[in-house]
């Protein structure tokens, strides 16, 4: 393992040292704060583009497996954590954690002063940054702050998938649901698949594919980068605004976002974003510990007129956790109710959607 360099772009240069794949690398630096969960966050494809650093000291302590995954590769551009366990339980029987990013072709650093990135970063905000192997840290500065931030490009067109796919349920008589793939995770498909026939769609699917086809209701997906991409204004956002009134339809985290857009809503950057699975929501009187993953959050101001009403608020910042509309069987959260990583407090949402579908015919 070599020395290597966290780098941020308001010139702060954090030492540490090397492991995973051995090259810099550069992205938006984001940090969770998750105890446990790693090989779930690393594989999240809301995290593409970015930098992640964990907030709990010790990563790596359970290895890496076949299972705890939330797509089929590495997502993250770069790994920070405070120690990596060299040494890990071997109860999965899998890889360390430095032998997953390497086989991923990941950076990562380690002994690093996470504390001091992660006050840094929620004093000025989500800074553009690098991780640092063989090149001198003020040089890669430079080109870090010259760099547009990864939302720029349309993450969530290299996240969905390119072709329709069906998953087909266990259950007899399931209904037929429609996800618009924004980078889906995979326990979001599990818990689909449990209850309904499925059909992943890439997020460009345009109307014409549902008129073509017989479904019963729709999903929007969680994914990377901004919802507000001119991309996704002309792609998914149009589609959404298009079949809107045709179907039951129920939005995850980026789906919460692309839904308050398609009826005329605005989102916003938040500062430093909700990653973790410990963000308490307040719903009917009663406050759920949530997972989340989103830099992104729903202007509450912007949904007078939309037909919206706010249903769910983080209870540390006050921001949009979800909403439903007073018309049509359409509802959203901000947070993940799949979990993997975190709380399974919130699933019943899936059959919360199930009622609606059966409630619609």
């Amino acid at each position: 393992m070599k020395k290597c360099y966290l780098v941020l772009e308001d010139g702060t240069i954090l030492e540490g040292t090397g492991f995973g794949f051995e090259r810099t690398t550069y992205g938006e630096v984001v940090f969770n704060t998750g105890m446990t969960g790693y090989q779930e966050s690393l594989t999240d494809p809301s995290y593409l583009g970015q930098i992640l650093i964990m907030s709990y000291p010790l990563i790596g302590n359970y290895g890496t497996n076949q299972h705890d995954v939330e797509s089929d590769h590495v997502q993250v551009r770069g790994f920070a954590v405070r120690q990596n366990c060299l040494e890990p339980s071997d109860q999965y029987h899998g890889m360390t954690l430095d032998a997953y990013l390497k086989e991923n072709k990941v950076p990562g650093i380690c002994e690093l002063d996470t504390r001091c990135a992660i006050i840094k970063i929620r004093e000025k905000g989500t800074p553009r940054g690098a991780i640092v192997f063989d090149e001198k840290p003020e040089d890669v500065l430079e080109k870090v702050r010259r760099m547009a931030f990864p939302s720029e490009e349309n993450l969530v067109g290299q996240a969905s998938v390119k072709k329709v796919v069906h998953l087909p349920s266990p259950r007899k008589n399931a209904k037929t649901v429609a996800l618009f793939d924004c980078g889906v995770k995979n326990n979001i498909l599990r818990e689909l698949q449990k209850r309904f026939n499925l059909i992943q769609l890439p997020n460009d699917t345009p109307r014409k594919w549902f008129r073509d086809n017989e479904i019963d209701g729709v999903m929007i997906s969680n994914g990377p980068g901004d919802p507000a991409h001119p991309e996704l204004k002309r792609t998914t956002i149009d589609t959404i605004h298009q079949i809107k009134e045709e179907y039951p339809i129920m939005g995850i985290c980026m789906g919460n976002q692309l839904l308050s857009l398609a009826f005329g809503g605005r989102t916003f950057k938040l500062k430093f974003g909700h990653r973790g699975a410990n963000q308490p929501v307040k719903h009917k009187n009663r406050v759920y510990i949530t997972s989340q993953n989103h830099g992104y959050a729903v202007d509450p101001d912007s949904l007078d007129g939309t037909g919206f009403e706010v249903t769910h608020i983080n209870a540390n910042d006050g921001t949009v956790e979800g909403m439903t509309h007073k018309e049509l069987p359409i509802f959203s959260v901000q947070y993940h109710p799949e979990a993997c990583p975190g709380p399974r407090d919130t699933t019943f949402l899936f059959d919360d959607f199930a009622k609606m579908l059966e409630g619609s015919k």
